[in-house]
């Protein structure tokens, strides 16, 4: 079984940054983290970047774009979310998650939807205040 924990999480002011980090343990094999979702209680889990398996072909959401960066590291087994310009809107408990696929092209371009995902984090909590 694959487990990611994340860490990272914290108290912002509006405009600061912080760098969340995902560490993934077990059979690793294929089952890399690649993707960052969040989730306040009002709203559903939402999609906030994904990086691709191989390559580092990445996708963001609208509203984070040209403000978070997704990168990972597989030597480490880890997985970050460099987060700037941060803004109330931006809190939210955030998970990382990984697929595991028999199809070698959903490795080939960065994974989008929630649903498409097996493993996933305990969430770590940001909060931004303005």
């Amino acid at each position: 079984q694959v487990q990611l924990v994340e860490s990272g999480g914290g108290l912002a002011q509006a405009g600061a940054s912080l760098r969340l980090s995902c560490i993934a343990s077990g059979p690793t094999a294929n089952n890399y983290p690649t993707a960052w979702f969040r989730q306040t209680p009002e709203k559903e889990r939402e999609f906030v970047a994904a990086v691709s398996w191989v390559g580092d072909s990445t996708r963001y959401a609208d509203s984070v774009k040209g403000r978070f960066t997704i990168s990972k590291d597989y030597d480490k087994n880890t997985l970050f979310l460099e987060m700037n310009s941060l803004k109330p809107d931006d809190t939210a408990v955030y998970y990382c998650a990984a697929f595991s696929s028999g199809n070698y092209d959903d490795y080939r371009v960065p994974l989008v939807v929630a649903s498409r995902y097996k493993y996933w984090g305990q969430g770590t909590r940001v909060t931004v205040s303005s």
